[in-house]
């Protein structure tokens, strides 16, 4: 059975050539590379994106353990115990409204000993104006990713990715969904190295499809109102990660590196009281595919 050192670094070399076809894409920035150390044992390597497409963009990878803080053990219904985790997180943050933020994460983590493990992740997609033949190219690519490991992956998957990137104080979706996957282990059936290679699959389908994204962006003409409303869309991108998404609360709990955890807020974003676009505008029609359950 492999290791959790085999694991990690498998997913330093996913970070690598990822790194490489994101500076390609932009077109001109390179990643800056933190090395980081954490207290209580393990550390990361932090690349950081500035470019000329991508606004700000980071990549970030970690393999780190020690004690389970109590309340993310009881969180996770497991007793006091010592743990590794390692993974790789993507934020993407693109200097044109018409492109979209992207986030993609795969994670490895397992208890003391080895007695439990699971891998976690996915992708999903915030564009600031849906376009729906980029929303269906986009979920395609996830489909053939999944159905390659079972036909049941990317439709359960897809739910999973509806509910938890889910604003319920605003009652609208994040974005346009992906897949989301959590607690993936011997109970599904998959064995450690089969559930680590779809999870490599997943992170390996994220550069192609968001480059292909960015070439579809590229020659789209925006002005103030557009860069307004991006602001406005960030500040929801915001609201999701501070006050829902559990792997910021994870890496806050378990004393991660706050510049890398909060590595995904956007350089600048806005609040407006009690925005309401015009109706019939692309803005509204945005908001209308906010919704959970789209076929794409």
């Amino acid at each position: 059975m492999m290791t959790k050192e085999q694991i990690a670094d498998q997913f330093r070399q996913l970070q690598d050539k990822i790194c490489i076809d994101l500076e390609a894409a932009d077109g001109g920035g390179k990643f800056f590379e933190e090395n980081w150390l954490r207290p209580e044992g393990g550390g990361g390597r932090s690349r950081v994106l500035e470019g000329k497409t991508i606004e700000k963009g980071g990549v970030m990878f970690s393999a780190v353990h020690g004690p389970l803080p109590e309340i993310t053990a009881k969180a996770m219904n497991l007793s006091p115990t010592d743990f590794f985790a390692t993974g790789v997180s993507i934020v993407l943050h693109p200097h044109s409204p018409m492109a979209p933020i992207i986030h993609m994460n795969v994670r490895y983590f397992e208890t003391a000993g080895g007695d439990r493990w699971w891998f976690g992740g996915g992708i999903d997609l915030t564009p600031h104006y849906v376009v729906p033949e980029d929303a269906q190219f986009f979920h395609q690519q996830l489909r053939d990713t999944c159905e390659r490991f079972s036909p049941t992956f990317y439709p359960d998957f897809k739910k999973q990715a509806d509910d938890y990137f889910f604003l319920k104080h605003r009652q609208e979706t994040r974005g346009i969904g992906g897949i989301f996957f959590d607690y993936l282990d011997a109970k599904t059936g998959f064995s450690k190295e089969d559930l680590f290679e779809f999870a490599l699959a997943v992170g390996e389908t994220f550069a192609p499809t968001y480059t292909e994204l960015l070439d579809r962006a590229a020659l789209k003409i925006f002005g103030e109102s557009e860069k307004r409303w991006q602001m406005i869309r960030r500040g929801r991108y915001v609201e999701f990660n501070l006050v829902w998404d559990r792997g910021t609360k994870f890496g806050l709990e378990t004393n991660g590196r706050t510049e890398s955890i909060l590595m995904s807020m956007p350089p600048t974003a806005q609040w407006a009281y009690n925005l309401q676009p015009e109706l019939g505008s692309a803005e509204a029609q945005t908001l209308d595919w906010l919704k959970k359950g789209i076929e794409w």
